[in-house]
């Protein structure tokens, strides 16, 4: 009896658990709602939310209708299950808690591809693939895995959708990227046709970015370990789950820094996904040594794919979903024909006949790896035709991809009638630009204000031959300067008794070059560099008091550190702050 009242409470434990894991994959799309947006331009935040929410809202919709019946009805002949609708028919006993878990696996493939079709996609082209997707493509190859098909039959094993739902969406991904075509700027050609440039496009929010990986691994949690039966193998997929991504995101940090210069913030982030990825197929079936390998593998896959895509395919994937999903998809697949291990908590793979399979370097040959590379192939050939035949399709009838002015102002405003998903900010895109590094041609040897010489004063910020300026006269003093001295200009400005003042952020560039930083293996395209403008007028303020102030505090050694324009009632004056370095002369009109 004891014994009985046991195997009750566990059922029921997990039983609720497995909700509670559908609860937490659920929350998965607000990590890849945030990490889209972070990693592409402010001006299309509010069309990337709105993508996210209805890749679940449409995704339930089409679920009920047609994909629940496919991906779970009656096998039929092994490729599809029969579709019905139970859900309203025999209510009573329909099996609900089934129903949500895989709807929300399900909504989560609609959602990979959003990343690498982001800001140029129509709206309405995005539903309906995300419709068909959700509908037709995943349900049917599910099937073949979960819901009691052939892949399932001869043993192949995909325990919670490296292959079946990541692989799926990042070959999705990739196919509409390429029909989709690039981001207007995103590659540079010459007179042939040839591409001669890559540019960086930075994410306009790399904190978003960040909190959307953070939910993304504690939703992994549930992703991976929902469907666990036992405390012992619930526990071993945890640790599984957790040290995949962290030894991918250490190995992408180290190899981003030596070929690099620097840690690469946003590749190391795609890094922990990428080792959520892979270890998502054999997170029950391996042991910590696999772990460690297939995340390390996991890291370098995801910055080759990076690279790959973008300086040999030349596909434009904003988000980096590809290298993510569809590499580490295919490679955690693969994995589990590696690393099997019969030493996993509640191991059963075994094949057509009840033998049991281990992975090839545990000593099991290349039987079970067969297996997976062929339930990879047929998966990958499936999604492959279908989402090909469905873009081609929405290109011809609707199109898939938005006008080139909506692209350059931007969707939210376009498409869904939004002025900004940042309302109350202001914000500027300065998509290939980066702050200014120090040209070491322009360096005048003194740093400090009060240290340097007269000679280097004028140098850095020269006034030559100042007109005279009267006392009570009425001018208007504008500084052009780095975005860096802005606190220090206002400061000093108020300390003179200047208090009203016009602030605008522009962009412009001089001798001090734009610096080569790499974002994501691709050197930024510095020339236009984020700058500041500063407008005031003065009349009781004696103007050589404001010019002396801005000169002193722009001033940081080095030849171009700003620009001094002083306009009078009856002439004007540019005053250059080192442009043309110490033989600089005022120019009067």
């Amino acid at each position: 009896m004891s014994e009985e009242i046991m195997t009750a409470v566990n059922s029921s434990v997990f039983g609720v658990w497995f909700l509670i894991g559908a609860a937490l994959v659920f929350w998965m799309q607000a990590g890849f709602a945030m990490c889209e947006a972070g990693f592409t331009r402010a001006k299309n935040t509010g069309n990337i939310i709105m993508k996210n929410l209805m890749d679940f809202c449409i995704g339930t919709v089409v679920f009920i209708l047609i994909g629940f019946g496919l991906f779970l009805g009656e096998d039929m002949v092994g490729i599809i299950g029969k579709p019905g609708f139970d859900i309203f028919t025999n209510y009573a006993s329909f099996d609900w808690s089934n129903f949500v878990f895989n709807l929300v696996f399900c909504a989560t493939t609609a959602t990979i591809v959003s990343g690498s079709m982001a800001e140029r996609t129509k709206f309405l082209s995005y539903c309906v693939y995300s419709a068909v997707i959700s509908a037709v493509i995943y349900p049917v190859e599910a099937h073949w895995t979960w819901g009691g098909g052939w892949l399932s039959q001869i043993g192949f094993h995909d325990f919670a959708g490296s292959n079946c739902i990541h692989m799926v969406g990042g070959i999705s991904a990739l196919i509409g990227a390429a029909i989709l075509g690039p981001r207007i700027g995103k590659f540079e050609k010459d007179a042939s046709g040839k591409i001669t440039k890559v540019n960086a496009f930075p994410g306009h929010n790399l904190v978003a970015a960040s909190l959307g990986v953070f939910i993304l691994w504690l939703g992994w949690y549930g992703f991976n370990g929902a469907a666990c039966t036992s405390i012992e193998q619930l526990g071993s997929v945890f640790v599984t789950t957790t040290i995949a991504p962290a030894l991918a995101t250490v190995t992408c940090m180290i190899f981003t820094w030596v070929k690099y210069g620097k840690p690469d913030v946003s590749m190391c982030l795609n890094a922990s996904l990428a080792g959520l990825v892979a270890i998502t197929a054999p997170c029950d079936v391996t042991d910590a040594f696999g772990a460690i390998v297939i995340g390390v593998v996991a890291g370098l896959l995801v910055c080759f794919g990076v690279w790959f895509l973008d300086y040999k395919l030349h596909v434009d994937d904003p988000v980096g979903a590809v290298a993510v999903h569809c590499l580490n998809g295919i490679w955690g697949t693969v994995a589990v024909g590696l690393f099997a291990t019969a030493t996993a908590p509640g191991y059963s793979i075994a094949d057509a006949d009840g033998n049991q399979m281990l992975g090839l370097f545990y000593g099991g040959g290349v039987k079970l790896l067969g297996i997976q590379l062929v339930g990879m192939l047929s998966t990958a050939v499936w999604t492959a035709v279908t989402i090909t035949i469905t873009f081609l399709a929405i290109k011809a009838v609707m199109g898939l991809r938005v006008s080139e002015e909506e692209e350059i102002l931007g969707l939210d405003s376009t498409e869904h009638g939004l002025a900004s998903a940042y309302s109350g900010f202001a914000i500027m895109d300065v998509s290939n630009t980066l702050n200014m590094s120090v040209n070491e041609n322009t360096d005048l040897g003194v740093s400090e204000y009060e240290a340097a010489s007269e000679v280097q004063r004028r140098a850095a910020v020269p006034v030559v031959s100042a007109p005279v300026h009267t006392e009570s006269g009425i001018h208007k003093v504008v500084i052009l300067a780095k975005l860096s001295r802005y606190d220090k200009i206002r400061r000093a400005l108020n300390d003179l008794g200047v208090t009203g003042m016009t602030v605008t952020q522009v962009m412009g560039c001089g001798i001090q070059k734009g610096s080569g930083e790499m974002y994501r293996g691709v050197e930024m395209d510095a020339t236009l560099l984020p700058k500041i403008k500063i407008e005031v007028v003065v009349s009781k303020i004696p103007v050589k008091d404001v010019i002396e102030a801005a000169k002193k505090t722009l001033y940081t050694g080095h030849i171009g550190d700003g620009k001094i324009f002083v306009y009078s009632l009856d002439n004007v004056v540019k005053i250059r702050t080192g442009e043309e370095g110490a033989a600089a002369l005022a120019d009067v009109e």
